[in-house]
């Protein structure tokens, strides 16, 4: 039987001419199967409420046309809900654009490279809030007829010392330069300075608003994709705190520990349960802790994919792992009272739920953080994948990294969804009997 061959998606995100060693996008576009604009159109009423049960089925079956990846995804990351009309959601989108335009305001007041179309890498403060003198600072921080950078903290310190919070993002800003600086710069998109300066002022205002996170590296990388795929900046930011909702978690770090270190020994406890001689092994190397899966667990396999099957895979994986709830509960208590009537307590259906979740549900499956998230068995996936490889060739921790590393642009993602989501099941059964 004939099979379409699908279409290559690389060219909706052009790589510049002299990147020749990127790896080419295993994605390919195919009729019936990818979520095509038509398809996305016909899945809504004509009042605006969406299809999601259909519509996820079809994501995880063969992915996002490009072309409305971003529309999609601001479904799949919970700050719509299906069950909201075009109005309604008008509505919210220009309240949050609002909303978006004050904070980024709040910042242009403390430091006026906010929104100027510009953005530093060099630090403009010391840690007890005064101007650093360096040429790098006043070159990149001088705006055309406007302060320098040592005007500008001369303003801020005129009525005496800085605040805690205004210091404490200031002396972050430059760090998120550096990262913007390096993030997806094999991409002909940022090429040009107005979408590095995007990328820079969405973290920075994000920065701003989650004082108890803040910026950590790896950010970036999660943002990024947000930039390319909406226009609006605002949008881009709202998309990106959605994702952050997710995983901020990982970026919290204490003095004495690191977010992501519970999702770590997540995936030694999965797999000392899937694969125990694997995890033996990993554990006599030295590699108990699972310190090597670090990178694939905070930036969601960015470094180990293309960026067009990254983007594959992070939706496939958000339409498996999707759950309705979560529109109300990131909106509350800021929507309360405000939804109109026409979207208020209509029952959810098990439908409504992506098949990673609907697993979860029918297993009672949670431990005392709640349900694992699915990134766990996606590296627990690729793990298993490669045990033959790791138990006879690996023979120290290095070993293990390189192998990983080699990974790089070789992956599938459907199969690793396949594989985490075959994982998920034998886990969960597992630890029933248990």
């Amino acid at each position: 039987m004939w099979r379409d061959p699908g279409q290559p998606a690389d060219s909706y995100y052009q790589v510049r001419p002299e990147c020749n060693d990127v790896p080419k996008s295993k994605f390919k576009i195919k009729a019936g199967k990818t979520l095509s604009s038509r398809k996305w159109q016909a899945a809504f009423t004509p009042e605006g409420y969406l299809d999601i049960s259909k519509t996820l089925g079809r994501i995880y079956r063969g992915g996002i046309h490009p072309s409305i990846r971003g529309e999609v995804w601001e479904f799949l990351l919970s700050c719509y809900d299906p069950k909201s009309t075009f109005d309604e959601r008008d509505q919210i989108r220009q309240r949050r654009r609002v909303q978006y335009a004050r904070w980024k305001e709040e910042c242009r007041q403390i430091f006026p490279v906010v929104g100027s179309g510009k953005f530093i890498t060099a630090p403009v403060i010391t840690e007890d809030g005064q101007p650093i003198q360096e040429p790098l600072v006043i070159l990149e921080t001088t705006q055309d007829g406007g302060p320098s950078q040592d005007e500008m903290v001369k303003q801020l310190t005129s009525h005496g010392p800085l605040d805690k919070k205004v210091t404490q993002w200031m002396l972050t800003l430059h760090q998120i330069g550096l990262d913007v600086h390096r993030t997806d710069r094999t991409l002909v998109f940022y090429e040009k300075q107005e979408n590095l300066s995007k990328l820079w002022d969405i973290l920075s205002v994000y920065a701003w608003i989650d004082t108890d996170v803040g910026y950590c590296q790896g950010m970036s990388d999660l943002c990024s994709p947000m930039i390319v795929l909406l226009e609006d900046e605002a949008d881009a930011f709202w998309c990106f705190e959605r994702l952050m909702r997710r995983l901020r978690g990982n970026f919290r770090c204490t003095e004495r520990s690191v977010g992501v270190e519970t999702q770590l020994s997540n995936l030694a406890e999965i797999t000392q349960v899937i694969d125990p001689k694997l995890h033996q092994h990993l554990d006599a190397l030295g590699g108990g802790d699972y310190l090597f899966a670090f990178r694939m667990l905070m930036v969601l396999f960015r470094r180990e994919f293309s960026f067009c099957d990254s983007l594959y895979l992070w939706e496939m994986m958000w339409a498996l792992e999707y759950d309705p709830d979560l529109f109300s509960i990131y909106e509350e208590p800021e929507l309360n009272g405000e939804k109109g009537e026409g979207s208020k307590g209509r029952a959810k259906s098990i439908r409504h739920y992506g098949k990673f979740e609907r697993e979860n549900m029918k297993n009672g499956a949670a431990n005392s953080e709640g349900p694992l998230p699915m990134s766990v068995f996606l590296v627990a996936s690729v793990l298993k994948d490669k045990s033959s490889k790791l138990l006879h060739e690996a023979r120290g921790l290095d070993d293990v990294v390189k192998i990983l590393n080699d990974m790089t642009g070789n992956l599938d993602a459907k199969k690793a969804c396949s594989g985490a989501m075959k994982l998920h099941k034998k886990y969960l059964k597992k630890a029933k009997k248990a």
